[in-house]
């Protein structure tokens, strides 16, 4: 029996969002903090709004279903990563596609930018993790990482390392600069699925097909802790807008909300006791807006919920 710490949240349902025509496996923060994109099996990118709970004026449609979304916003870019290997770049102001990319043979399951290396990062099925320059939009370097899957990225401004999870179970930690090589270690007993460093960037939490999260001290990359914290894979780790929460989703339609101090279990989303999802949770964001923490799912719905402390 898991145990839940008894702490002051209150967890509301906001709404169920539906209009995509098949499962959400992307999402992404919109044009302004009360809007999100999402895309997935409808090759469809969407902007809702979570103010008025409905979409806008905005459908991007594409040729494969779409596996990752990253908007830059000062840019002014959407890029799109679909089952193909493609990555469309959208000229949001314009209003029309810039560039198609082929750097990867299989999905491209993960595209971060940062605007201190003024690029952005590919994570590819074929196992090959790819940079791009944020203003020529091209290729500046590609590495072949593992014989499995490129899942997920995250970034450390703190120690300058950027963090890529594999599907042979490894995390591989480069410098942010030069991508030099900095480290390796085997992270979980099945796929690394999802990297995410703390917002003061001393622990690197990670999420696996084996349904734990674990959490790495970054100083040596030593385990911290192990928890058995979802009965099938996490699929994303986002944390709230005032740092002091975070929540993981899975593959067994659960989300868990955690205190980021302590890594306990403060509350588990069901769609038996908050109207969450009937399947796969793909995908979280915690936007600014009203603290809503918004998820995406297999059952092709976004659910919007505002989470409290007090």
């Amino acid at each position: 029996m898991e145990t839940i710490k008894e702490i002051n949240i209150d967890v509301k349902h906001i709404a169920t969002l539906t209009g995509h025509s098949g499962c959400v496996y992307a999402m992404d923060k919109g044009i302004s903090e009360h809007t999100v994109f999402t895309g997935g099996g409808d090759k469809v990118i969407a902007l809702w709004n979570l103010e008025t709970l409905q979409p806008e004026k905005f459908v991007a449609s594409f040729p494969a279903p779409i596996y990752t979304i990253c908007h830059i916003p000062e840019k002014k870019l959407l890029l799109a990563g679909t089952t193909t290997g493609s990555i469309h770049i959208i000229d949001l102001e314009k209003k029309e596609e810039l560039k198609i990319l082929q750097h990867h043979t299989a999905p491209v399951f993960n595209i971060k930018y940062s605007l201190k290396t003024n690029c952005f990062y590919t994570a590819g099925g074929d196992g090959n993790f790819a940079v791009c320059d944020l203003d020529t939009l091209s290729l500046i370097k590609i590495k072949k990482l593992s014989q499995e899957k490129v899942r997920s990225i995250d970034f450390n401004y703190n120690t300058s390392e950027i963090a890529v999870a594999l599907g042979d179970c490894n995390i591989l930690v480069f410098d942010l600069e030069t991508l030099d090589y900095k480290k390796d270690f085997i992270a979980h007993q099945l796929a690394a699925n999802v990297v995410c460093y703390s917002p003061d960037g001393k622990f690197l939490l990670t999420g696996g097909r084996d349904a734990h999260l674990n959490i790495w001290l970054v100083e040596n990359y030593e385990l911290v802790k192990s928890i058995p914290a979802h009965n099938w894979a996490i699929y994303d780790i986002v944390f709230n807008p005032d740092k002091t929460l975070f929540a993981t989703a899975s593959r067994d339609k659960t989300i868990k909300i955690w205190d980021a101090t302590t890594y306990q279990l403060i509350k588990r989303i069901t769609n038996e006791n908050l109207n969450a999802h009937t399947y796969s949770v793909n995908k979280l964001l915690w936007s600014t807006y009203h603290n809503y923490l918004v998820s995406a799912g297999d059952d092709r719905t976004i659910v919007v919920r505002e989470v409290n402390s007090f």
